[in-house]
Parts: C-alpha cells; structure tokens; sequence
C-alpha cells in the first residue's frame, strides 16, 4: 500500500472523530507504535501523544465517534484492492472482557470465560462484543475489523451479528461468505444470511434438531404435515445416504471423507433450506478441540464444492489469532475504563490500530529480533515495531495542544460522593414451549 494511501486513510479517520478528536488521535497512534506500554498511562507516554496522562481519560469519556462512517472508511480502505469476481471471507463471533470486580461498571452480566482449569466453571462477570473480522486467506493474525458492538444484557450474540451484518453488507461489492461457530447455526440467523443475500458457512452441534421437507398430502382430513422426517447427527438411524459425497486426503495423506445431506431446515424456519455437512477425518486425534467428526451447514442456494468445506471453514480460525492479537498486544481488555460507552471507544481505536497494521502489511518495516525466524512471513506484532518511523514521517492530522495553565484543582468544600454500584444481570431462562393435550 502506498504511504499517500495511507495518509489518506488516517485523515479520513480523524475525521469520524466529532469531539476530543485531537486527543483521540493521539491515543491511537500512541497504541500504534508504542508495543512495550501495558496500561492507558503508560501510552501517555507515547512521543505521539502530545498531551498529558489526564487528556487520555477525557478523551475516552467525553470523546465523540462517527461509528457509520467509519465503518464506511473500514470498508473502503480494506477492500479497495479487492477483485470484485473474488468472494470476501468474514469472520462472526463474541469475545469476552472479564470485570469480575469492578462494581461501578454499569451493565455488566454472565459471560463464558474459555480456557479456565477443568474444576472451575468457565463462567464469570464483564462485557461480552460481537466482532465482524475480515479474514485472510491463509490461516494468520493479519485480520481487518469491519465492525465491532458490545453486546448489552438485553441483547443475544446472534441479535448483535445480524445487526451487524446489515449494516456492513450493503456497502461491501464482492460476494461475501460468513464463517461462524456453532452457537451461530440458528434458524433466525439462517434466515438474516438469505434475507441479505450472502453465504454462511456454520459449525453445527451434533445433537442439532433439522427436518426433511414435508411430505404431500394424503387426502385425509387436518391440518397438512409442516416438516418431515428427522435429521439429527447424533442418531445414525435418521440421517440415510448421504446427497453427495467425496473422499480424499488432507496435508498429512490422512483419509478424508465429507458428506453432504440438502433440502434440510430447523423446525422455526421450514422455508429456509441448508445443507448439513459432515467431515471426518483420520488425522484427528478424536478429541474436544481435535474432533474426528465435525457437522456444518451451508446457507447458500448455490451448493459449495466438498473438498473445499475444510480448508475454507479453517480461515476462520484467523479470528481466534486475532482476538489474541487484540487482547495481548493491543491491549483491547487491559484497558480499565468504568462505562461501557469509554470501553465501546476504546474498542473502535484499537479496531483503527489494528486496521492500520494491516494496511502497511506489504510495507517491509517489520522489526525482528535477533532469535525470530526471518523465514516466515512477518506478523502484526513485528510490524508494529517499526511503526514509530512511518509515523514520524506521516505526521498527524491531530492539533497540538493548546497550554491552559495550572488546574484549579478540586473545589474547597466540594464532597466527594462515591460511585454508584451496579449489580450483575443475569439473562433469565428461556421458557420452552408446551404443546397443547389433544382432548
């Protein structure tokens, strides 16, 4: 990408900044090139961030973002080189900020805590986002955030994501491919991936419920059967032969064999078909993370081709790399801020940050260590290195400070009142439905 290219991104950038955008900017480029900081202070530091340590902390409260359009700039800056005959991989899922302690965060609830020791139960108190990645097409951390939303206790993970969706999809050219995980495999989120004219390729649970279509009408009297014969992958004896099916083998010469059953729905959309695929593998070491048997769906009209499904649904796990790269180095949960709306700021400048390194992947500044293999290619975090000197040579859009002289400080007889506590909410239990007794 060319450094005009980029200069331009970032001008386009600080213009989505509506109020304290000058401090703001600062912090974002201060995040951009400062990789030993592990603390909001710490990035104050920064020769980049032109104000004192105080100016982080109102820019992140009093501070203002234009989320549409810089979305809008997301988008165009990501994908401006992208052939329009070539589809575009997304990435859907929700990551976790744990805020086990802070009582004066507002809206916090029960969230699902991965990789915590088998006798604890994974489950633990903060936010939960929904992140809309761009992803590569080799398995790495260099992702693109297209969009990214806290979920709020009165919302669901598939509620944010199809929300998200629509608001991402319609500026997007090429044709799009949504790679999700399990919980995603859902009748309403079929139904928003048909509704928006885009391809979903989902991991499926096992003991998922689906339905054949119905059968025709036998001439008796009721009401017409509304769905067929059960599918369910944990119950052989309802699946039948396979539609179609290809065997191969994988990058270790292990068997592979991939079935595909079509024409299949949920029981709460019966006029949205998938189709139910299943991978098993020789390799697999048979275990949680390592399954030999794995079920998805495809959402498309359009049938994917077989030997492709594997090798496709692993780009998503570039997502997961990403997350990593967000939390460990760009500091996206470490950041302790008391309102959701400062955390929701602070995620879109780490979505700025993160966005910027991948544009400057092909720039050649990456910075390694003398025990790093020079062989592979160059990751986010090696890059980000040697972002100081092309930052010094872009300038920045942000104004310098303007000195105002010694704070009066805190006002004489003024009482300090103690922030408000918040308590935990927790979802309430859907309520399954009860059919009625015939009498």
């Amino acid at each position: 990408m060319h450094f005009n290219t980029l200069n331009r991104v970032r001008q386009q950038m600080y213009g989505c900044f509506e109020r304290s955008a000058d401090a703001l900017f600062n912090l974002g480029d201060a995040l951009l090139s400062e990789p030993q900081a592990r603390s909001l202070p710490e990035l104050s530091l920064s020769v980049f961030f032109q104000r004192g340590w105080p100016s982080v902390y109102e820019a992140l409260q009093d501070g203002r973002i234009n989320v549409e359009r810089l979305r809008e700039v997301f988008v165009q800056a990501l994908l401006e080189d992208k052939p329009v005959d070539e589809p575009v991989w997304i990435g859907l899922d929700s990551s976790s900020m744990e805020r086990l302690e802070a009582k004066t965060n507002r809206d916090r609830g029960m969230i699902y805590m991965a990789n915590l020791p088998h006798a604890t139960t994974p489950v633990s108190v903060g936010w939960q986002f929904s992140t809309l990645m761009l992803l590569p097409e080799q398995p790495s951390s260099w992702v693109g955030i297209l969009d990214q939303r806290r979920i709020s206790s009165e919302q669901t993970a598939i509620e944010v994501g199809i929300e998200q969706l629509r608001a991402v999809l319609p500026l997007i050219k090429q044709a799009v491919i949504v790679l999700a995980d399990r919980w995603y495999a859902v009748a309403r989120f079929v139904q928003a991936c048909r509704e928006l004219g885009c391809a979903g390729l989902i991991r499926l649970k096992r003991n998922r419920k689906l339905y054949r279509p119905a059968p025709a009408r036998t001439g008796q009297r009721g009401a017409p059967r509304k769905h067929g014969a059960l599918f369910q992958g944990t119950r052989p004896e309802t699946q039948g032969p396979a539609d179609a099916q290809w065997e191969g083998v994988d990058e270790h010469g292990k068997r592979v064999v991939v079935s595909c059953w079509k024409r299949l729905h949920f029981r709460e959309a019966p006029e949205s078909e998938v189709c139910v695929i299943r991978v098993q593998r020789e390799a697999a070491r048979d275990t949680k993370r390592d399954p030999r048997e794995s079920w998805f769906i495809w959402t498309a009209s359009q049938e994917i081709p077989l030997e492709q499904v594997r090798p496709c649904y692993r780009k998503r796990f570039s997502q997961e790399h990403g997350y990593r790269f967000l939390k460990q180095d760009l500091l996206w949960t470490q950041a302790h801020l008391r309102t959701p709306e400062q955390v929701e700021r602070w995620s879109w400048l780490v979505a700025c940050a993160c966005n910027q390194l991948l544009l400057c992947q092909q720039s050649g500044l990456a910075v390694l260590r003398p025990w790093e293999n020079r062989q592979r290619p160059a990751t986010p975090r090696q890059l980000r290195r040697g972002m100081p000197s092309l930052l010094q040579q872009l300038g920045t859009p942000a104004a310098p400070p303007k000195p105002r002289g010694k704070s009066p400080g805190w006002p004489k007889g003024r009482v300090r009142t103690p922030a408000e506590h918040f308590v935990v909410i927790k979802k309430p239990k859907p309520v399954p439905k009860t059919r009625r007794k015939r009498a």
